[in-house]
């Protein structure tokens, strides 16, 4: 009895060791996890961290991320429905929704982001096809023109029916309704870079050169016809001016001469005699010089006080 006592003791403690050694697991908080028999999958996606019991041996554990995961597209050439090619860089951010779907359709991280390559980019292959290249490049709250009215008139306007951002979440919801069948759950899909193709490229830069031109032209023409106001205001201003000093100066020298003549009759009129003596005393002092000769008449008014001074009769 105590041999049979020996041997299920001995099969309680193996038991319990082999239990401890490969019976229990710890799930850390990041990830969720799925019990598998013999390669099958067994109950339910486990979610909890902590300490948890499987049969030894015969089952394993299969680990998931909980956390947030980044798929990278490469860079893909796609026509837009105007017929303009771009290359398109795409990423989106996706998550584990159902541990025990995702183990069945994809079985890893691997296949999954495979089945988001297929999904993700027929998708956005698929709405660039049907949307016009300005629907791809500018946003829905694209603002038309921020600068001034000569860049307003220069600057054509197109009429944007969806934009990027609506695009992207179009991909979003088209591309959401079939990851989760494989139970993956997209967060968002975002476009990292849109750009043209080289020969586009340069097209595009050609196009935005002779616009920013034509606007500098523009520019430069209303800075001469500015100019040529400023400068005929300035030569009018000026005429006026010089007109209204010519005529000060006229009426001074008006008054002025008005002055001098009420003072020379009134000299005058206080003594005749000496006041031509005097001015002709002037015209003497100006007409005579040490080798001036005079040749006058004797009759002549010159000759008076000359004559007078000579004592000649």
């Amino acid at each position: 009895m105590n041999k049979y006592v020996r041997y299920i003791l001995i099969v309680l403690v193996a038991a319990a060791i082999v239990t401890a050694i490969d019976g229990f697991y710890i799930l850390q908080e990041d990830k969720q996890a799925m019990v598998t028999q013999f390669g099958r999958p067994v109950g339910k996606p486990i979610t909890k961290a902590g300490l948890h019991f499987k049969k030894p041996f015969i089952q394993d554990v299969r680990y998931f991320e909980k956390r947030l995961l980044i798929w990278d597209g490469d860079p893909k050439q796609i026509p837009t429905r105007d017929k303009t090619f771009v290359y398109i860089d795409t990423t989106a951010r996706w998550k584990i929704s159902d541990a025990l779907t995702y183990l069945k359709a994809v079985h890893n991280e691997t296949g999954a982001q495979s089945v988001l390559d297929d999904i993700i980019n027929s998708m956005v292959r698929e709405l660039v096809n049907k949307n016009d290249l300005v629907e791809i490049i500018r946003s829905s709250d694209w603002t038309e023109v921020t600068g001034s009215a000569v860049e307003a008139e220069t600057v054509k306007r197109e009429n944007i029916k969806h934009g990027r951002d609506v695009i992207q979440e179009m991909v979003f919801q088209a591309a959401s309704e079939q990851t989760r069948q494989y139970g993956i759950e997209l967060v968002d899909v975002l476009f990292k870079r849109v750009n043209y193709i080289e020969s586009v490229r340069r097209s595009v830069y050609d196009r935005m050169i002779s616009e920013r031109q034509r606007i500098a032209e523009r520019k430069r023409s209303l800075g001469q016809g500015e100019k040529a106001e400023i400068m005929g205001e300035m030569d009018r201003d000026l005429k006026q001016i010089t007109s209204r000093a010519q005529q000060q100066v006229e009426v001074i020298k008006g008054k002025a001469d008005a002055n001098a003549t009420a003072i020379y009759a009134g000299a005058y009129r206080q003594d005749p005699e000496f006041y031509s003596f005097f001015k002709s005393l002037q015209s003497y002092e100006k007409a005579v010089g040490n080798n001036t000769r005079v040749i006058m008449s004797s009759d002549s008014e010159f000759y008076k006080y000359l004559n007078s001074a000579t004592g000649v009769e």
